[in-house]
């Protein structure tokens, strides 16, 4: 468990479109770009072991930023290394937090300055949303999964935490890198089911189609 003071001002960031992180879930990466094999090394030799993951934006926005303002940073809790010197790594949700300088230095990668402090329920105890509908969730989850050719293990659903099934559908689903920021910034986890039941229903709907005309 992390205090907010035990988190750094600055940070290692890595930008990668359409890869999601949450708090208290798991995000394995696959690294090869010298620049990022460098960032691991890095990371390794710091207390806290921090990395923030954050979506590039599709246009840079009005402060000039070509990042998401709002990214989250997990712990590096897991590394193996190829004989090609590849890593496959695996973060742990930490916590989000908000840019407030992107920083270019000596190191080949981008660091930042980022806040916590708008996001401490992130360090508390699993989210329990009081008004989830599992048989609900399931039956239209099932009917989305069979639309998008997708397949899971229905068992292991019926009984996973309702946090840990959002999360890591949110994660894992198929939705655009704008969908998953916009679950990445849900202020709570009935707004974040409340979103992915809605970016499953507009799918169903024929949505996905409309947006590749």
């Amino acid at each position: 468990m992390y205090r907010l003071s035990d988190l750094p001002e600055t940070i290692p960031v890595f930008p990668l479109p359409g890869a999601l992180m949450l708090p208290r879930s798991r995000l394995p990466l696959h690294i090869f770009e010298p620049r990022y094999l460098q960032m691991i090394d890095d990371t390794l030799k710091t207390e806290h072991r921090l990395i923030g993951m954050v979506q590039p934006r599709a246009q840079k926005g009005s402060d000039g930023r070509a990042l998401q303002s709002i990214g989250c940073a997990g712990r590096l809790t897991q590394i193996s290394e190829t004989e090609d010197r590849r890593y496959m790594v695996t973060l742990s949700g930490v916590s989000r937090y908000r840019i407030t300088k992107e920083i270019e230095g000596f190191a080949p990668y981008l660091k930042a300055d980022v806040e916590w402090k708008d996001f401490q329920r992130d360090l508390g105890r699993p989210e329990i949303d009081e008004k989830f509908d599992r048989p609900a969730f399931l039956d239209l989850l099932r009917r989305y999964f069979e639309d998008q050719e997708l397949s899971t293990d229905w068992d292991s659903l019926k009984d996973a935490e309702e946090e840990l099934l959002i999360n890591s559908l949110s994660m894992l689903c198929p939705f655009d890198p704008e969908e998953k920021q916009a679950l990445l910034e849900a202020p709570s986890l009935a707004t974040r089911r409340e979103t992915v039941v809605t970016l499953m229903e507009f799918a169903l709907a024929g949505g996905g189609e409309e947006k590749m005309q």
